[in-house]
């Protein structure tokens, strides 16, 4: 078989073993979700049809939104900030800490900052970073990037990690999990203590009362706030949803649907600094508020994407996913969410990663697990149009022309007659099949056999 695509090859190439790995991983992800998901709602399609809902409005009104949200946070104590691309937030960030001669920062995980690559832009200029959640913390040993938006280190086993731990000065080699997490919780103890600044996402953030809503199963996100003096939460600014109300709504779905718990393990609501009666807690809290290509988004064809709250549960159903992982979508954001995600936000440099519109197989699973109902084969098929329309080469590589195809669709005379000699095609061998993209896309797969045409002679007689 040809494999001209990019992802194509990445999968073919892969290592059986990581292959295995995202394979499991995300086949038992999606198995639990399912199983939690039914078991604890008779119609989840309606909780996911209302979520859809609340963040469309949202999108929709999202300056108004966005204004509320800036005056709630600052009656709470916060600072807002604004920054327009990747280079803005992260100079706002270093300015932060400069200001406050900041050597050192925690960080939690943060789909964002992979964004905007601030991990090496604060080591470049002098800062220490360090990633808190365990998987994040091992990428950033092995200098490597994630491969899943929920679970970063899908595509490592753990005698590869007890290697880097070993590498590192962690210890002698030991692969037990329980050893490796005990490690890496001692080594990071100290870091937490030490560190001036906390750095967070922000998994929601509620207009109404302005409080940064962090979701965890490990903790690490509080850690990074209770020993430092300064919190800094860079948040998209599709992270909105209107009320504390519509928050129940939003945390019961993306549990269930990212690793199938009913609630994650920890959930932390963040209005502001410390109040004088608390003891303990930042006394700044910075909100950073970051568009980066997505009011170009919000502006296409396409903006229904910009719901998407990083459950991953797209991820785990995608057979395309399952085969090639992570790594393969050479970008941020993998999966289907990212084969629509990724080249709108890379701007002009869509041509680039024109080819992952087609790395899927427009089965529809994603969409109907999504909890927030984003229709994603919808948004693949404008996009795979788009490079069409701008010629974009990535796209077009191992494309069979399908002109032919499309005249035949269009006539119904012609139509209705290759219906009537489709039973042909059950004595014609594939080396003899007349058209150059009929037989190369016969040459990878086998068709049905022909089981007769009488349902339009019945249709036609039926009363």
């Amino acid at each position: 078989m040809k494999t001209q695509q990019q992802i194509d090859r990445t999968a073919r190439d892969l290592d059986p073993e990581v292959h295995d790995s995202n394979f499991m991983g995300a086949k038992l992800k999606s198995e639990r979700r399912y199983a939690t998901l039914h078991r604890d709602y008779d119609d989840p399609d309606k909780l996911r049809e209302t979520a859809g809902l609340i963040k469309q409005h949202t999108l929709e009104h999202l300056d108004t939104y966005l204004a509320q949200a800036e005056a709630s946070f600052q009656r709470n104590g916060a600072t807002v900030h604004f920054a327009v691309d990747d280079d803005a937030v992260n100079a706002k960030v270093l300015s932060i800490m400069n200001e406050n001669n900041a050597k050192s920062v925690v960080k939690s995980k943060s789909m964002l900052t992979e964004e905007t690559h601030m991990l090496k832009y604060l080591e470049e200029n002098g800062k220490e970073v360090v990633e808190t959640d365990l998987g994040e913390f091992i990428l950033q040993i092995d200098n490597d990037h994630p491969s899943h938006i929920v679970t970063p280190i899908v595509h490592k086993n753990r005698r590869g990690i007890a290697k880097s731990f070993e590498r590192e000065g962690l210890g002698d080699y030991n692969d037990d999990p329980e050893t490796i997490t005990r490690r890496a919780r001692k080594h990071l103890r100290q870091k937490y203590i030490d560190a001036d600044v906390g750095l967070t996402g922000g998994n929601f953030v509620s207009a109404e009362s302005g409080r940064v809503v962090l979701v965890t199963n490990e903790g690490n996100a509080r850690f990074c706030m209770a020993a430092n003096k300064i919190h800094i939460a860079v948040i998209g600014i599709e992270k909105l949803v209107p009320t504390d109300r519509d928050l129940g709504l939003f945390l019961n779905l993306i549990g269930r649907s990212g690793t199938g718990q009913q609630l994650t393990v920890y959930n932390q609501f963040i209005a502001g600094p410390k109040s004088k009666d608390q003891p303990h807690g930042p006394e700044q809290t910075h909100i950073i508020f970051v568009d980066n290509r997505r009011t170009e988004v919000l502006a296409s064809d396409c903006r229904e994407i910009l719901r998407c709250i990083r459950c991953g549960a797209c991820l785990n159903v995608c057979p395309i996913y399952r085969q090639s992982g992570g790594h393969a979508y050479r970008s941020v954001y993998p999966g289907p969410v990212g084969a629509v995600l990724s080249p709108l936000l890379a701007g002009n440099r869509f041509p680039e990663l024109a080819d992952l519109p087609k790395a899927s197989s427009l089965c529809g699973a994603c969409n109907e697990v999504c909890p927030v109902n984003i229709p994603i084969p919808d948004l693949l098929l404008r996009l795979r149009d788009k490079a069409k329309r701008e010629g974009a080469k990535v796209a077009m590589k191992g494309t069979p022309n399908l002109a032919m195809w499309a005249t035949l669709c269009s006539q119904p005379t012609m139509w209705k007659t290759a219906l009537s000699m489709g039973h042909t095609m059950n004595y014609i061998p594939t080396e003899l099949v007349p058209h150059p993209s009929a037989k190369s896309w016969q040459g990878a797969r086998k068709l049905p056999k022909f089981q007769g045409g009488e349902f339009r002679k019945w249709f036609k007689n039926r009363k």
